[in-house]
């Protein structure tokens, strides 16, 4: 895999379509699978092994690196490729696992303790990669996606994984609604619900969580936060998007005591009021806010009045309030209203408002402010990742049956995607000519941790 410098240090678009045996011999190095092959080392115990367990997770790994949707494919090119078989640990065609095999090994794979170790891996890799890359979860952004599944045929299954914790597949729908509040575009779905929060400039997913499709994205992003800041060092999340689905009370207080900025559109829930006087402003004011939070003042000397909105200042952290200012003596234009709102101020009149009236009103970066608009657009960052996630590592099969195999496959899928990243940052930078290449600092970090 050859990377030009003036690529982005996350460059997913090159990636190799079908990725060569020293790519794989790469990928497979990289990923910290120790803690899991021991422990089903372990519980396999002295039982058969026709195929040993490292066989089996070399195939399932396989599976989404060479993107392939199914099992077979992965199986069929192993078949026919020595020097892939000799990767994992396979010395000839009659030692190719079945399906069968690999099917019954997911089934393992999604129990506990080996499925929290799968998620270790992902872990694992995304604190390496905050560790080294300075600006890594900076900016986030979160969405889910659906994902299709099937339920086992057997109830006392069922009733295992239920007991297990896992999330039953069940029907969903989602609608999209057009600016004017109208049902555009209906979707509806059999399996699961599939949680992101990914960083927004390098695409890299910083936590995941599979849900029912009854799970509201409101009620599973409080988990997803916690496991990014975990894989993260302190404090490195200043601001995350997400749609209006995590407009919540109880979002913002959280995002609030934990210093991050939300990027959250709001929901539209007054049904008859349009505005309302700011508290502590009373009836001979002339300042309102509408249901988004965005201050306006009025012109009460033109006939009819006018309605104007309020210059933002900034968010005054000590304070805990956003500052606005009389928009004529801001932009530079004359209000007729000028005499009564800004006599004897030079400045124009100043309305500061207390964030703690509605941390959900009152975001630190208000909506109407060009910067909102501009950082919300990093939200699309994660419909990137999920085409990716769907298309390229084929976490959307269909055909998992049951639970456990799905919480694996989508293990795995993530376990991949962390994997690659970690690829992409550690590969050397070719300048110019095929002889001269440069490792940045990022770079050499990631090296230098692989070989220690």
């Amino acid at each position: 895999m050859r990377i030009e410098i003036t690529k982005p240090l996350f460059a997913w678009e090159c990636l190799e379509d079908s990725p060569s045996l020293k790519t794989v011999k790469r990928f497979l190095e990289a990923i910290p699978d120790g803690p899991l092959l021991e422990g089903l080392r372990n519980w396999r115990g002295r039982g058969r092994n026709d195929y040993p367990v490292h066989v089996l997770w070399g195939v399932v790994l396989l599976t989404p690196l060479l993107r392939h949707q199914r099992i077979e494919g992965c199986l069929a090119e192993l078949g026919r490729n020595r020097g892939l078989r000799r990767l994992i640990g396979i010395e000839s065609e009659s030692q190719v696992p079945k399906k069968w095999n690999v099917s019954r090994f997911l089934d393992t794979l999604g129990q506990e303790p080996h499925i929290s170790r799968v998620r270790e891996i992902f872990d694992t890799i995304v604190r390496k990669l905050g560790g080294a890359v300075p600006d890594l979860g900076r900016d986030t952004a979160g969405d889910s996606t659906w994902l299709h599944g099937r339920h086992k045929s057997s109830a006392a299954a069922v009733k295992s994984e239920r007991a297990q914790g896992l999330p039953q597949p069940a029907g969903g729908r989602k609608e999209y609604k057009d600016d004017d509040g109208q049902v555009s575009k209906v979707v509806e779905w059999f399996g699961y619900k599939l949680h992101l929060l990914v960083d927004v400039k390098h695409e890299v997913a910083l936590a995941y969580e599979v849900t029912s499709t009854k799970a509201g994205d409101g009620e599973t992003l409080p988990g997803l936060l916690c496991q990014a800041q975990s894989n993260l060092p302190d404090k490195r999340i200043r601001t995350l998007a997400y749609d209006k689905a995590a407009d919540d009370n109880k979002v913002h207080r959280l995002l609030s005591k934990a210093r991050i900025k939300p990027l959250i559109q709001n929901r539209s829930l007054w049904k008859e009021e349009h505005e309302k006087m700011l508290p502590g402003h009373d009836g001979n004011s002339n300042i309102v806010y509408d249901e988004s939070g965005t201050l306006h003042c009025y012109d009460r000397t033109s006939r009819p009045m006018v309605r104007h909105r309020m210059s933002y200042i900034g968010h005054e952290p000590s304070r805990q309030t956003l500052k606005y200012r009389c928009p004529a003596r801001h932009e530079g234009w004359e209000c007729p209203n000028d005499a009564q709102c800004n006599a004897g101020k030079k400045y124009g009149k100043t309305v500061r408002v207390d964030r703690s009236i509605d941390l959900r009103r009152f975001p630190p970066i208000p909506r109407a402010t060009k910067k909102f608009e501009r950082m919300y657009k990093g939200r699309t960052s994660v419909e990137r990742v999920n085409a990716r996630l769907k298309l390229f590592w084929g976490v959307d099969d269909g055909n998992i049956t049951g639970a456990r195999r799905f919480a694996a496959r989508v293990g795995v899928v993530m376990a991949v995607h962390a994997g690659l990243a970690l690829l992409l940052a550690a590969t050397p930078r070719r300048e110019g000519t095929l002889g001269k290449t440069r490792l940045s600092a990022i770079q050499q970090s990631l090296q230098e941790s692989a070989t220690a």
